[in-house]
């Protein structure tokens, strides 16, 4: 069992959505997905797990090298609607993960939009999906 992710850039924020599992077999696809990111727009990305089923203790590690990778590039990361009980493993290493509860949350907080705001969107949107993400 595999991911399907799609990255979407606007501006200064960029946001990586991620659906299926997040296990051992996917973790290299998911490196590949923060490599690309890591070379296409600037500023924080926010990775939206709405369409994640689970994640088991090596997707968990495989997002904090992600943080710790787009750090390095100057970038930062944040988590949008995590799965089960809200932790990440292994905690309080790396750099600071914010968490939000949902996609809308996050991009709220970027874009100072409450509920119901536009968000990022719109024109100047770029977008790049695997071929399994839902059209």
């Amino acid at each position: 069992m595999t991911i399907e992710w799609r990255y979407t850039v606007e501006q200064d924020l960029g946001v990586l959505s991620v659906a299926g599992h997040l296990g051992r077999e996917a973790v290299h696809r998911f490196s590949g997905a923060v490599g690309w990111v890591a070379a296409r727009g600037t500023g924080p990305v926010v990775v939206d797990l709405t369409g994640l089923r689970s994640w088991s203790a090596e997707g968990q590690l495989a997002i904090t090298d992600a943080a710790r990778r787009l750090a390095e590039a100057g970038r930062g990361l944040e988590l949008a609607a995590i799965p089960a009980d809200g932790s990440l493993v292994p905690a309080n290493e790396g750099p600071d993960i914010p968490v939000h509860p949902d996609l809308a949350a996050a991009l709220a907080a970027h874009t100072g939009d409450g509920p119901g705001g536009d968000g990022p969107g719109g024109e100047g949107q770029r977008e790049w999906r695997t071929d399994g993400w839902p059209a």
